[in-house]
């Protein structure tokens, strides 16, 4: 499950954001305990411990003591807020950039993009459902 160049504490909190992005871990929900982790992924607890103090520092997860670890409410949120900025500011404004540089001028963008719409592109229920355009680009 766990591999690739990417510490592993990092990967298990990258899975942890995703879980709460996409619903499979709600606000005030428990997560499963470093023991859990380090006892179904067979990895050291401090490698757990250290993911989800990184969590705990971003405010996705808190800590209530005596009981273990919950997402925090406004976590999905707040990861919806960062992945959107994220998008546009590293896939969209390059994008842009590449698209005059190419003399794509931004009808021709507006065209593609409403004949993706056309031809019947899946949209999840996911942060378009939740998060109406705001009209920035970063």
């Amino acid at each position: 499950m766990f591999d690739g160049p990417e510490p592993i504490y990092l990967q298990i909190a990258r899975q942890i954001r995703a879980e709460i992005l996409s619903g499979d871990l709600s606000e005030e929900e428990q997560v499963m305990s470093t023991t859990q982790y380090a006892t179904t992924f067979r990895i050291n607890p401090a490698t757990a411990a250290k993911a989800f103090a990184t969590l705990v520092d971003e405010g996705v997860l808190y800590k209530r003591r005596g009981v273990g670890m919950f997402v925090a409410t406004g976590a999905r949120e707040k990861l919806f807020a960062e992945h959107r900025d994220r998008y546009f500011a590293e896939v969209l404004r390059p994008a842009l950039d590449q698209a005059d540089l190419l003399g794509i001028t931004p009808a021709e963008i507006v065209d593609h993009v409403l004949a993706r719409d056309v031809a019947g592109s899946v949209r999840s229920a996911g942060p378009a459902a939740t998060h109406p355009p705001t009209g920035e680009t970063s």
